[in-house]
């Protein structure tokens, strides 16, 4: 098979993997672009994970779940707008299936031909912190990562059109595993951040979103969205996606239920990533703290608990610097010793949203260090890496098509999402306070503000012009390298 090692022959019924752990690894963490990992997890437990499974597991257990329209409006629909329940599975799954019994039930408010329903960014480790024993189907040690489980991974369910806004993850790169359902990603380079418009409105750690809808983007006011070059493909049960380091991703369900797990895999250049983190915080707490509470704007995203004091955020600034510095040190004496147990020590639990665990140890730092980017990453570097039936790579769109596979429009909001899928086969923190939980039936989540003014001629900067500006991703790299350099002296 494709990639395969020198192995010993496998048991009878043994389920045979077309990469080894090693193999696998490398792959993550070396390869610059998405790709799909086939025929590697037939023999997970995880892949029962159906809805109605975890629903039993959870034996009547609330969770929250965020809910948006299914229509389509030129602006992203951020958690900020989106409404919010606490239900259980049964009550969730009764809901999709349009049962009487929701006529008075949590959903009650909230029609399922015009809303869809999320439970996103769970933590396995929380949710089902009581049955631990489950945590061992998920196996991440089959791609190179040994001891990562479900303790280690995060939990999606979601009914058909719930989405994530278009975002780039600050820190790491991601595996995800498709359970049950299909969903659509919509994949943009490293190389496009300038073409999507960057924002940290609403402000959360680790994650830039995007002020374009890429599901029916306004060329009217982001008219370098056409430079973008879209990856698009539909992910499938039993397919494991890897979204590299800052790749741009929206992502939608697209059947009546999906559910996906996936793991966040720690990068060396998470630890300069988290003083460049750090400073954002701190400009975006002092300038959007400063302004009048009363002004309705939601800043803060729901995921996170609160706008932190400016010495608090201080003193995670210097906890940043001090733990860059730290692993600055350990990965010179590891090249200076190098150990042969190293590549079993490179892997620790990563917690995507709420980072405060920057004072690491020397042996979370040892990681592997890949700082080339997508658009210098070398064709002879691709072509090693073996691609066919079970890894198959995230092709550009046609060119024929918009980046997203849709008519674009200007300005216009009507529904034009799905009508190409791009050609490709078969179609993701700790749990937070939520500052926007609307279960009044008369200010669902289709009333609130929209923040769609793109025909008024705005004449003055608003704060969040100044921010968009401050905490621009190119600028805070800059300023986070200044600061490293100032501290070195």
């Amino acid at each position: 098979m494709a990639g395969a090692e020198s192995r010993r022959p496998p048991a009878p019924g043994e389920d045979v993997k077309p990469f080894t752990p090693g193999k696998a690894k490398e792959i993550v963490m070396s390869l610059q672009q998405p790709a799909v990992f086939c025929n590697m997890v037939g023999d997970w437990p995880a892949l029962h994970w159906n809805a109605k499974y975890l629903s039993a597991l959870l034996d009547g257990k609330t969770i929250q779940f965020r809910l948006g329209l299914k229509t389509v409006d030129v602006v992203p629909q951020f958690e900020t707008k989106c409404s919010y329940v606490n239900a259980t599975l049964e009550e969730f799954l009764a809901w999709s299936c349009g049962q009487p019994s929701c006529l008075s039930g949590p959903f009650s408010c909230y029609e399922y031909s015009k809303y869809w329903a999320y439970a996103d960014y769970k933590y396995i480790a929380g949710i089902f912190e009581d049955k631990p024993e489950i945590f061992q189907d998920i196996r991440w040690s089959d791609f190179g990562f040994p001891g990562r489980t479900g303790k280690e991974s995060t939990l999606w369910i979601g009914s058909e059109g719930a989405n994530t806004p278009c975002h780039l993850d600050s820190y790491g790169c991601n595996l995800v595993l498709q359970v049950q359902g299909r969903k659509r990603w919509h994949l943009f380079p490293p190389g496009d951040t300038s073409f999507l418009y960057p924002t940290r409105i609403p402000y959360e750690e680790s994650s830039i979103f995007s002020k374009v809808n890429v599901a029916n983007p306004d060329l009217k006011r982001f008219p370098e969205f056409r430079n973008t070059t879209a990856h698009v493909v539909t992910l499938s049960p039993g397919q494991v996606l890897l979204v590299p380091r800052h790749w741009w991703h929206y992502v939608e369900s697209i059947d009546p239920i999906t559910v996906s797990i996936n793991s966040w895999i720690e990068l060396d250049e998470d630890h300069e990533a988290r003083v460049e983190e750090a400073i954002t915080r701190m400009l975006v707490c002092a300038i959007k703290s400063a302004e009048n509470p009363g002004d309705g704007d939601l800043w803060l995203n729901p995921t996170e608990v609160e706008a932190t004091s400016h010495e608090i955020n201080l003193q995670y600034l210097n906890k940043a610097v001090s733990a860059y510095f730290k692993c600055q040190k350990a990965s010179v004496s590891e090249q200076a010793h190098p150990s042969s147990t190293d590549a079993e020590q490179r892997t620790s639990a990563l917690c995507k949203r709420k980072r405060r665990e920057v004072g690491c140890e020397p042996d979370c730092c040892r990681l592997l260090t890949h700082e080339f980017g997508f658009s210098t990453f070398k064709a002879e570097k691709l072509q090693k890496i073996p691609f066919g039936p079970h890894l198959t790579q995230v092709l550009p769109q046609s060119q024929e098509t918009s980046s997203m596979g849709v008519v674009a429009v200007e300005g216009d909001g009507r529904d034009l999402l799905h009508e190409n899928e791009g050609g490709h086969f078969g179609k993701l923190h700790c749990t937070r306070k939520q500052l926007v939980m609307s279960n009044d039936c008369e200010t669902p989540a289709h009333q609130m503000d929209s923040d769609s003014s793109s025909n008024a001629s705005q004449t003055a900067l608003s704060t969040n012009d100044l921010l968009d500006c401050l905490v621009n991703p190119h600028v805070i790299s800059l300023v986070a390298r200044l600061l490293l350099d100032r501290t070195r002296i």
